[in-house]
């Protein structure tokens, strides 16, 4: 199996050397919009690099791999759909609903595949949290807190095109809510701060935003985010129900101290990013791409599952700048005949 990289940045480097040692994939060729970057990665790795774009399809592949900024990621799934190629694409398709929309339609149209990186689908500690409210042992669900807290923000130069914290950041906690608790969102009420720097302000950013969602089996969830949490990286998700409760990313590197007398004592290690604290989810979700292009495994999360996280991160947008209750049925998209 020869497999198209686009992108070799962190992401791109990762994904690039998670395939190269699968025994599944033969080669790779990598390319990327600097190209000395591609070239000294596709050096270390044993692999070959492309001038561009165009010579990945015109080379030859049998699956692309897109790891580039947001902004070229839609027009890229679209012209893998036309070749008749499976694709990996890190989230988001695009930053609004009508690039969203466009390139679901080309991979529908097409026929094709469009897997999603949502890499906590494939975290342990969010797998078992699944099975647990699958297999009934916390009863009736009926309350979630998701958290996601970044040690530092990103460079300035990143919010204005990030698509902001609920499309960026928050993203991940509203596709996994859906995907643990097979639940669809029916309202949300969010708000934002930007009291954490002027950078904020001048991208109409915020760098702290919570939200409340109502779940259609009533399950009522909040889910928190800020891009300044100086003790540590920390994504954690508690679910409670009628007869017990557990909790995701509570272990020995979760960045949070006790104030109890007896509580369990800071981590020493704190976690300090999404890449480490998710490399074996990262990892294996590339795995799991392999096994979709070699007909093995179904598709574990394709664009229309993108599109609803979307679509919750959309409404929460709304609901923050408008300040009232939002209902997704106002979110366009969420009906078959929206992408067709």
């Amino acid at each position: 199996m020869r497999i198209g990289v686009i992108g070799t940045g962190r992401i791109g480097t990762i994904h690039a050397n998670t395939l190269s040692r699968h025994r599944e994939v033969g080669s790779l060729i990598l390319t990327d919009a600097d190209p000395a970057r591609a070239q000294d990665l596709a050096y270390r790795l044993g692999e070959t690099a492309a001038p561009g774009v165009d010579e990945i399809f015109r080379w030859g592949v049998d699956a692309v791999v897109i790891t580039t900024s947001t902004s070229a990621h839609a027009e890229l799934i679209g012209r893998a759909a036309r070749s008749g190629l499976p694709v990996f694409c890190e989230k988001p398709i695009a930053i609004d609903l009508a690039g969203t929309l466009q390139a679901i339609g080309e991979v529908e149209t097409a026929g094709t595949v469009l897997q999603m990186g949502f890499q906590r689908r494939f975290d342990a500690g969010y797998t078992g949290a699944r099975e647990a409210v699958r297999s009934g042992r916390l009863g009736r669900l009926h309350t979630v807190r998701a958290l996601t807290s970044d040690q530092a923000p990103p460079p300035a130069a990143y919010l204005p095109v990030s698509g902001g914290l609920y499309r960026d950041t928050a993203i991940h906690d509203f596709d996994v809510l859906r995907w643990v608790t097979g639940r669809e969102i029916l309202d949300v009420y969010a708000a934002g701060s930007d009291a954490g720097g002027a950078m904020f302000r001048e991208a109409g950013d915020v760098d702290t935003g919570a939200a409340l969602l109502t779940l259609d089996d009533g399950t009522l969830a909040t889910v928190t985010a800020t891009r300044l949490n100086g003790a540590g990286y920390d994504v954690r998700m508690e679910l409670a129900g009628e007869l017990d409760q557990v909790v995701v990313g509570l272990d020995d590197r979760t960045p949070i101290a006790s104030t109890e007398p007896t509580g369990p004592p800071a981590a020493d290690k704190p976690w300090t990013g999404f890449l480490e604290r998710f490399g074996p989810a990262y990892e294996a979700e590339l795995c799991a791409f392999v096994d979709v292009v070699r007909g093995e495994l179904a598709n574990p999360c394709d664009g229309r599952e993108a599109l609803q996280a979307l679509r919750v991160a959309e409404a929460c947008e709304v609901s923050r700048r408008e300040r009232r209750v939002v209902w997704l049925a106002e979110i366009p998209g969420g009906d078959a005949s929206a992408v067709l």
